[in-house]
């Protein structure tokens, strides 16, 4: 293991000669440590710089990506209130339902900038070349820059990575926060007495990561405290003194903002969305907490399948291959099988190490990380979308740089090199499957991957015995017949747009099993069944591109909503949207599409048309609707109100006046309740009610009021049709 990498603790630098120190600066970016070889520090520069330019590539093509997000993003660069509190509107009506912290960057650069598309992504795309930085860093310290650099790429190039780092989700930031901690953790490691100041550090990355998305944050929490425990140098009483303070920071630098939310008068701030009682607690534990893993989530669309193995729900089947079935497969997994097989191979090679030893304790933070994170994903049987799986790509990405460099520095062993051959050869074989779930998407690159991988592998059984130029060709070949596969996914998913609550990445079909356009699942999210009893919404039709989606053309009549529950005009809380015609808000079916009841899946990876009635979308605003919500619109605190909030979303995005959004994001959280919202109309605060939207009330057995708001206004309001969008003017005579 002496050979593997540099000194844990390189030596310190030769003094420096006189002269002036920048160019001594600029010389060190460029030339790295002295001890680095010439070829490290630009190939380290180099990868950053192809991440940069793939992920900035085509940037805009996503527009305002998820626009519930961006809506808030668009709320803190005009209030710095609704900037703490991450409200959906700048007049501060409700929150989005999750802690603000991935908000902030982007509503700083808002602010600095403008509103725009770029704006709000270009701080997720710095977050996904910094997490390749960090990731680089950790694993080149005890594992060499080769090491590095192949996890640095190989987490550039999985393919929900560049999804996500390109997306205005929690996630990118959630995956930087969670890198970093590893990172802090294991240069703790490295001390003789272990580092109070990195341990530290590593639970501010966690405190600011809960502030990101809540319990999500502490999944990586239990390996990396049990590794630090038991591998660290320092003496028992003194290694539990530093893990300590460490929670101590994590309380401090999670917690501040959690108090001051609790601890603010409810009147005087918004209300918290997500929560069915305008608490942050209660939204921590139950709907972002303990429903994601049992399907108990009040005011949900929707729960899971149960936490039994195998057992199908709404957002897909639970069990031991969840990460390797159809539709999340081709998101994350194509080296996943490699990743646990050199995670074993790097515990065996390091398994009699003594206890302090570093190799070892790396492969158990990131393998402990890898395999918490897909152990709960695996089996959560709540809310789960396929882009979640973004927060395993650096876990991963490690395993497979670390394994692979132990195993060509032992390759002159047998078992070491027919590990190297082995995940090579499972490797193709699984990017091989992976690419026939998609046939008609490059089919020469299928069996290019396989024979490529077939024939490096048995290069690397040799590369041990053999000269070591082959060795390095064949290894040279196995890792480019590894990375192939996702890095044409990746460059598909760059090229395209991607908007809406629910991406997927590379190509149509890659994601929710392959059904539908866009690799729409059938019925619901995640590609389950509907549920029991529910009708189809297509008319029984098929949707494009041979999948059963959910747009055949059909009539949205007969469409029965979960539970039995009736929201007004339709499903979820909408109006009626007939076959072929124009969805609220003037927002037209992709070409060749129709909508039967839920609206059809946009392009790849999205929900256009304001999937689900406007509940995972937002609308096209035309000229006319926006122009008549531009009247006067100062003079209201809010220019609109619409049922669910990525209805309200896109006007608000299109005028950037504040558009309240009743019931959050489902439409189903008591905010405000119609008792509220008469006072606000009485009061004059708000100039219009657009019809439609989304969830309406109820939905998942919440609170909310949407539908209730919705028949008032109906029933003692005109409506007016302007540009496709149904408006009730609020300040008007009641009839």
């Amino acid at each position: 293991m002496t050979a593997l990498t540099p000194p844990v603790n390189p030596p310190a630098p030769p003094a420096a000669h006189a002269g002036p120190r920048a160019p001594g600066r600029l010389a060190r970016l460029w030339r790295g440590r002295p001890d680095d070889a010439p070829w490290v520090r630009p190939a380290f520069l180099g990868l950053l710089a192809v991440t940069t330019a793939l992920y900035l590539w085509n940037l805009t093509a996503s527009g305002y990506a998820n626009s519930f997000y961006s809506a808030a993003v668009q709320a803190g660069g005009e209030s710095w209130k609704a900037f703490f509190f991450g409200s959906l509107d700048a007049a501060n009506a409700i929150t989005v339902d999750k802690p603000p912290a991935a908000l902030w960057p982007m509503a700083l650069s808002v602010r600095l900038f403008g509103l725009g598309s770029w704006q709000i992504l270009l701080p997720e795309v710095l977050m996904g070349v910094g997490t390749v930085a960090v990731l680089y860093a950790a694993v080149r310290r005890r594992f060499g820059a080769g090491a590095g650099l192949i996890a640095g790429t190989v987490l550039a190039l999985t393919p929900v990575a560049a999804l996500m780092f390109r997306f205005n989700n929690p996630d990118a930031l959630l995956a930087l926060l969670m890198t970093v901690a590893a990172y802090a953790v294991l240069r703790a490691l490295e001390r003789a007495e272990g580092s109070t100041k990195w341990l530290v550090a590593a639970g501010v990355a966690f405190g600011f990561a809960f502030l990101t998305k809540t319990l999500q944050a502490f999944l990586i929490l239990p390996p990396l405290a049990l590794v630090y425990a038991v591998c660290a140098p320092s003496r028992p009483l003194k290694r539990c003194g530093q893990l300590g303070l460490a929670g101590l920071a994590l309380i401090v630098s999670g917690g501040w903002w959690v108090a001051l939310v609790e601890l603010w008068p409810a009147a005087s701030r918004p209300y918290v969305g997500g929560s069915q009682n305008n608490s942050f607690l209660e939204l921590t534990f139950g709907y972002n907490g303990l429903g994601r893993i049992n399907g108990d989530e009040v005011g949900s669309v929707g729960g899971g399948g149960g936490p039994g193995g195998g057992q199908g729900g709404r957002w897909g089947e639970t069990g031991l291959l969840r990460m390797f079935n159809d539709s999340i497969g081709g998101q994350i997994s194509w080296l996943l099988p490699a990743a646990l097989l050199l995670l074993v191979a790097g515990l065996v090679v390091t398994w009699r190490a003594p206890r302090t030893d570093t190799a070892r304790a790396a492969f158990l933070v990131w393998g402990g990380s890898l395999l918490m994170t897909l152990g709960v994903f695996s089996f959560m049987a709540g809310i789960f979308h396929e882009y979640y799986t973004v927060a395993l790509a650096p876990y991963l990405a490690a395993l497979v740089g670390m394994g692979a460099a132990v195993l060509w520095e032992e390759r002159t062993r047998l078992l070491a090199s027919a590990g190297l051959a082995a995940a090579v050869g499972v490797t193709a074989w699984w990017s091989w499957t992976l690419l026939g779930r998609t046939p008609d998407y490059l089919p020469w690159l299928r069996w290019t991957v396989l024979v490529a991988g077939a024939v490096a592998a048995l290069g690397l059984l040799a590369s041990g015995r053999a000269d070591r130029r082959l060795g390095l060709a064949a290894a040279g070949l196995g890792l480019a017949a590894g990375l192939a596969a996702p890095f044409a996914y990746t460059l598909e998913t760059l090229s395209t747009g991607h908007q809406g609550s629910i991406v997927t990445a590379g190509p149509a079909g890659a994601g929710f099993g392959g059904r539908g356009p866009g690799g729409g699942g059938r019925g619901f999210p995640g590609g389950g069944e509907l549920p029991a009893g529910a009708q189809r919404m297509d008319g029984g039709g098929q949707g494009t591109d041979g999948g059963q989606g959910m747009d055949g053309g059909g009539q949205a009549g007969g469409a029965q909503p979960p539970n039995g529950m009736q929201p007004p005009n339709g499903f979820p809380g909408g109006g009626q949207t007939q076959g072929g015609g124009q969805t609220q808000g003037g927002q037209q079916p992709p070409t060749g599409r129709t909508t039967g009841g839920m609206p059809a899946f946009g392009e790849r990876g999205g929900m256009g048309g304001g999937g689900m009635g406007g509940l995972l979308n937002g609308a096209t605003v035309g000229a006319e609707a926006k122009a008549k919500l531009l009247q006067d619109a100062d003079a209201y605190t809010w220019a609109a109100a619409a049922v669910g909030a990525q209805n309200a979303a896109s006007y608000q995005l299109a005028t950037e006046k504040p558009v309240m959004a009743i019931g959050g994001f489902n439409g189903s959280d008591p905010s405000p309740t119609l008792a509220q919202f008469k006072q606000y109309v009485a009061e004059g605060r708000i100039h219009y009610f657009i019809g439609g939207g989304g969830g309406g009330g109820g939905m998942g057995g919440g609170m909310g009021g949407g539908s209730e708001i919705s028949t008032w206004v109906e029933e003692n309001f005109t409506a007016t049709t302007v540009g496709g969008t149904t408006f009730y003017d609020l300040t008007a005579t009641p009839e």
